[in-house]
């Protein structure tokens, strides 16, 4: 299916770019969430007109995004969970609890479907996560995990 990017998007493409995507994809999350139109004459020609002011928006948005990444970028977060005498915790932290942390500590709006866990996190100890502010601005954290109290 093809369809005409309304934002930049890190590796799919830039504003304005026809794209060919799976019909499930541009359905479920490019049209649904705004990122893209259906590409189609009358669109077309629509998103040329207003590419200039789509731009605009991108800017800001990056603007934004930099001021958050200099907020968070390298900073510590702590986290206390349940563990074993192993250290392994009973769960795991998910981004949704990344996103709380970071909320109460800095008063920022960060939502779970911008981080990227490069893998689950199920033992006490440091991690590193990265968070996708923007299409070319992305964060980096640190999350250390501690026991809140060991249990046999």
């Amino acid at each position: 299916m093809k369809v005409i990017l309304l934002e930049n998007l890190r590796k799919i493409g830039s504003i304005g770019d026809v794209i060919d995507v799976k019909r499930g994809f541009a359905r479920n999350y490019l049209i649904a969430n705004k990122k893209a139109l259906h590409a189609s004459k009358e669109n077309i020609q629509e998103v040329e007109k207003i590419k200039i002011q789509l731009g605009k928006k991108d800017q800001e948005k990056m603007k934004e995004a930099k001021k958050i990444f200099e907020k968070i970028n390298k900073k510590q977060f702590t986290i206390k969970k349940l563990s074993t005498e192993n250290n392994e915790l009973y769960g795991s932290v998910k981004p949704t609890e990344i996103s709380r942390i970071i909320s109460e500590n800095e008063n920022l709006e960060i939502k779970p479907s911008m981080m990227q866990l490069s893998k689950e996190i199920k033992s006490l100890g440091d991690f590193k996560v990265k968070i996708d502010l923007h299409s070319q601005v992305q964060a980096v954290i640190d999350i250390k995990v501690i026991a809140e109290e060991i249990t046999q």
